[in-house]
């Protein structure tokens, strides 16, 4: 099965206004993204989601596509007007993140067959290993707990779960630690119910979408993925990026 990926791209960034179009490797970082989604063997159109004519006009510009959205309180939100606008009769979407030029198109096809597979869930997302260097204290880092039938239990940007024998005693937890990278597939359909669901107090409390859904009662298929993919959040890691790209 094939899906629709939708790349959500928005101008304005706290920490790196106009991060979709720094071009410093010779092309901009949108154009990055959307290239690396065309490799994966399981999307059938790639589109991107902007509320920025700039950004509309750089994706057209090198023969990407690009479609307009209004303001959006979530990235879930945003997917779910450009596929209502769009017209794709694509039954499963992804949603790749506009500031992740280096997620594996194996990663992205493993998440797409997950949700295929798994007829009794809504959406599917990503857990990774922490690597030795990562501190799972983190807020910015999201982490996740899983059930014994890789589904989400839940997302916090709290160190979870909490292993009390080893905090105890110092030594190495039992339990294996989760970070979630930023990558989702959704069914089509849920996608326009996902916009009528209330917002919920863990949801507004942790900052995380994917807690209304939760909340809510659906469920949240699991894949496990190594992420070795580092998104693009500050000028000093697009600066990374840049040294890695250019020869």
């Amino acid at each position: 099965m094939t899906a629709l990926a939708v790349i959500p791209a928005r101008f304005a960034s706290t920490r790196f206004p106009g991060k979709p179009l720094a071009d410093r490797t010779g092309k901009p970082l949108i154009q990055h993204v959307v290239e690396r989604v065309r490799q994966a063997q399981r999307v059938s159109r790639v589109v991107v989601a902007t509320d920025d004519g700039r950004i509309r006009d750089a994706v057209e510009a090198f023969g990407g596509e690009a479609v307009m959205t209004g303001e959006h309180p979530n990235g879930s939100s945003r997917i779910a007007e450009a596929v209502e606008t769009i017209g794709d009769a694509s039954e499963l979407v992804v949603n790749v993140q506009g500031d992740e030029p280096e997620v594996p198109a194996h990663t992205i096809d493993a998440l797409i067959d997950g949700l295929a597979g798994d007829a009794d869930a809504q959406m599917a997302t990503l857990a990774s290993p922490f690597d030795p260097d990562e501190d799972p204290t983190n807020p910015n880092v999201v982490k996740l707990v899983v059930d014994r039938h890789d589904r989400a239990l839940y997302f916090s940007r709290s160190r979870i779960p909490y292993d009390r024998d080893a905090e105890l005693l110092g030594t190495r937890p039992a339990v294996t630690l989760y970070k979630h990278p930023g990558l989702y597939a959704y069914r089509r359909s849920f996608l326009k119910l996902y916009r009528s669901l209330a917002p919920t107090p863990l949801e507004q409390a942790e900052k995380l979408e994917q807690l209304r859904v939760l909340e809510h009662g659906y469920a949240i298929k699991i894949v496990h993925a190594p992420a070795p993919h580092p998104g693009i959040d500050t000028p000093e890691q697009y600066d990374a990026f840049v040294q890695r790209v250019l020869p």
